[in-house]
């Protein structure tokens, strides 16, 4: 999650906002704040109006609620009343009526996916929609037989819509020896890597995902028998094979590898599979500057996790009843000075570098978190590509505040593995010096490698200040922003403020991909367009 000075880049104007398609985050009124929500979920009030009657809601029924002063609309089957929820949505009433009287599934998905609605309007719950009935398709072989096929790898017809070609379909095999059970996914991708394969075992729970490009394969089944806790993971990398391997609890023979579960043995689009939560234990907490600290989680021995340079996860607590989540970009430890080889971190440990607020309710819940507690870390998401640094000469990376966590890894990693760069610059912008993060590293950083160079820049610096002070402009990035030679391949790596903090207020809009872009960044894309770089040369972080 981005927590930077709004100081650092200009809000875009009214103008800017309405041509981008942009959608802000509207001042609440005082006592409308998620605890204030929170607060009348749990006053008894009844915000149905159907004095804690659950009916079942018609398409006609549904398109009559359209108005502000009577709004349901319809998520995922289950229909809300989110009239009084109206005051409290940070987006603005205007939002929420763009799906008034309709299912509004599609455009939750788009901004809130990672939202659990069902806990923030569980009080607002009016009823399912009416299913209209329709013919049963009849079956051409029974479900028993179905199971079977699937605990034997193969993948039913049905599941692969969307696949991108039938025979690039992962599948999957199992095997047993007397203590161990070990499944084999076929991956069928060459340049399968450590960062592709996300395995949890959790209560006789075995999930093993692989990530495919923008796909998804699954493994998901209630094992047959207990399991010990720890678990391990080969990869292949050049044929695409994938081993997980248990360890028996008792060693006796299992005649199958367990009941599948609904979306075992599926192959479909990484944004159509739900988030998956895992419970990590907080072994660390250390000061970093005077308002942000980084915060340690282990992951549990039956998880095989490692979050891709330029994503982010989401971290989820129970506030007062309610469940909230935001998204946080993972760092590393520290800094290496060392780039002689790639850092082989244990990959047993998520390390978050967080912006604590006063008045921030979900920062505050993790603060008070203490040494031994547990926290639920979901699976990374973000669209960042290594191939575009790969395949890069000079490379920039324009950062505010804690918009610097998704370049610590990409530091790290275009050092270290990325030959080909000739220049790797880091602008970093903050509101005073007592705000930069890492500064004696990245100073330590920049004296000990020779193609990395930091930029400091305050927008309230103190009459000692002698660095450069100013905020976002296009004559302050024509300054730094330059290619080595005339023709050589760009990237500049984007990070700013949230499109708003748990204080002020900021802006967003959706990209392609239906992640939130920063509105910052749009201000600093249009800079970098006046100064002669293309779409393609520039990557925007969304979290």
């Amino acid at each position: 999650m981005l927590n930077v000075p709004p100081q650092a880049f200009p809000a875009p104007s009214s103008q800017q906002r309405v041509a981008a398609g942009g959608r802000a985050k509207v001042p609440l009124k005082p006592g409308r704040s998620l605890m204030d929500w929170i607060r009348l979920t749990k006053s008894g009030k009844d915000l149905t109006g159907l004095k804690g009657r659950l009916i079942e809601v018609t398409e006609d029924e549904l398109a009559k609620h359209n108005k502000k002063e009577d709004c349901w609309i319809c998520i995922r089957g289950f229909v809300y009343n989110v009239t009084p929820y109206m005051e409290y949505h940070p987006g603005g009433e205007d939002e929420l009526m763009k799906a008034a009287g309709t299912d509004g599934t599609d455009l939750f998905d788009q901004v809130h996916r990672w939202v659990n609605y069902e806990s923030m309007l569980k009080e607002c719950l009016v009823g399912r929609m009416a299913v209209k009935p329709i013919a049963a398709p009849k079956e051409t072989t029974s479900t028993l037989s179905e199971e079977k096929k699937q605990l034997k790898g193969m993948l039913p017809e049905k599941k692969v819509l969307g696949a991108s070609a039938k025979g690039l379909t992962p599948s999957y095999d199992w095997f047993q020896t007397d203590s161990l059970i070990t499944i084999v996914i076929y991956a069928k991708q060459k340049d399968m890597n450590a960062e592709l394969v996300i395995v949890d075992c959790q209560d006789r729970r075995l999930r093993g995902e692989i990530i495919v490009d923008d796909h998804s394969y699954l493994v998901e089944v209630d094992l047959d028998h207990a399991v010990q806790e720890d678990l391990a993971v080969n990869i292949a990398e050049k044929i695409g094979k994938v081993e997980i391997i248990l360890k028996k609890k008792d060693k006796i023979n299992w005649k199958m590898l367990g009941q599948p579960l609904e979306s075992h043995n599926t192959f479909i689009k990484r944004t159509d599979r739900g988030l998956f939560y895992r419970r990590c234990k907080l072994v660390s907490k250390t000061e970093v500057t005077h308002d942000t600290k980084l915060f340690c989680l282990m992951l549990p021995k039956s998880t095989h996790l490692c979050v891709p340079t330029g994503q982010h996860v989401y971290l989820k607590q129970i506030i007062a009843g309610t469940e909230v989540v935001k998204p946080y970009t993972p760092v590393l430890p520290f800094l290496p000075l060392d780039f002689k080889e790639p850092s082989r971190h244990d990959g047993a440990h998520i390390y978050l570098m967080i912006k604590i607020y006063s008045c921030g309710l979900f920062t505050q819940a993790l603060d008070h978190l203490q040494v031994g507690d547990y926290i639920s870390v979901s699976n990374p998401e973000g669209n960042f590509k290594k191939s575009q640094v790969q395949t890069s000469e000079d490379l920039f990376l324009l950062a505010a505040g804690t918009g610097f966590t998704p370049m610590v890894k990409l530091l790290n990693f275009a050092l270290t593995e990325v030959s080909c760069l000739r220049t790797v610059k880091l602008i970093f912008f903050n509101k005073t010096e007592d705000d930069i993060l890492w500064r004696n590293q990245l100073e330590q950083l920049a004296l000990k490698v020779e193609r990395f160079e930091v930029q400091f820049i305050l927008s309230q610096p103190t009459k000692d200040w002698v660095g450069k002070q100013g905020k976002i402009s296009s004559s302050l990035l024509s300054e730094f922003v330059k290619r080595s030679r005339k023709d050589s391949k760009v990237l500049i790596c984007i990070c700013g403020p949230t499109p708003f903090t748990e204080q002020g207020v900021h802006f967003k809009m959706l990209n392609q991909y239906g992640h939130r872009l920063h509105f910052c960044s749009l201000t600093e894309v249009r800079y970098l367009k006046d100064l002669g770089y293309s779409q393609e040369e520039i990557h925007s972080f969304t979290a």
